[in-house]
């Protein structure tokens, strides 16, 4: 294949994964969560939603980080959630950065909503792909991602590349040596004796 049919290629190809992203933001995440919560919540605080859901966060610096926010844009997306009542916060004694948020009842529920309208949804839109070309598609990216990340990154960075999409079997884990934020809290829960 020619230089330029190369480059033409790899256009193309990240000009339909772009595509997809989009179709994936707009579709599966912010269509779907207006179903379930009209305009309750943005798609950001939905995405908090799910951190405090999949891990310990203990810091408002964690949900800076997974947000991409600074710490005060955090805390205060933290309140905000909390005088709607789809979080609790509690400030630990010992230190007060260190903070314990929590679900509420509330908001389990539109989590649960979400995950059950979006298995639906994708069931329906997937079923014309066998799981096998599923399974080596997600492959294929998983290794076009590895290569595109920041190898330079440090060990004790934390890893938020795939946001509310957290996977036991991560690439950028294990071919990058990554620290996942998700499986950092797993590892600290399991430590804790915290299931």
């Amino acid at each position: 294949m020619s230089g330029d049919n190369t480059a033409k290629s790899i256009n193309n190809f990240l000009g339909s994964t772009y595509i997809f992203a989009s179709a994936v933001n707009e579709v599966v995440e912010e269509k779907l969560l207006r179903q379930v919560a009209g305009d309750r919540i943005s798609f950001s605080q939905f995405k908090l939603l799910k951190l405090v859901a999949l891990s310990d966060a203990r810091s408002i610096a964690d949900v800076a980080a997974f947000l991409s926010v600074s710490n005060a844009a955090a805390s205060k997306a933290v309140d905000k959630l909390v005088r709607r009542k789809l979080l609790t916060r509690t400030e630990l004694p010992a230190d007060r950065r260190n903070i314990e948020l929590a679900l509420t009842e509330q908001s389990r529920r539109i989590l649960a909503q979400y995950d059950t309208l979006k298995a639906h949804k994708l069931n329906k839109l997937f079923r014309q792909f066998s799981r096998r070309e599923l399974h080596r598609t997600a492959q294929l990216l998983d290794r076009l991602s590895a290569t595109l990340v920041d190898h330079s990154a440090k060990p004790e960075q934390v890893c938020l590349q795939c946001g509310i999409y957290f996977r036991d079997k991560c690439l950028m884990r294990q071919l990058l040596n990554r620290t996942c934020f998700y499986h950092r809290q797993h590892a600290l829960r399991k430590g804790n004796g915290r299931r």
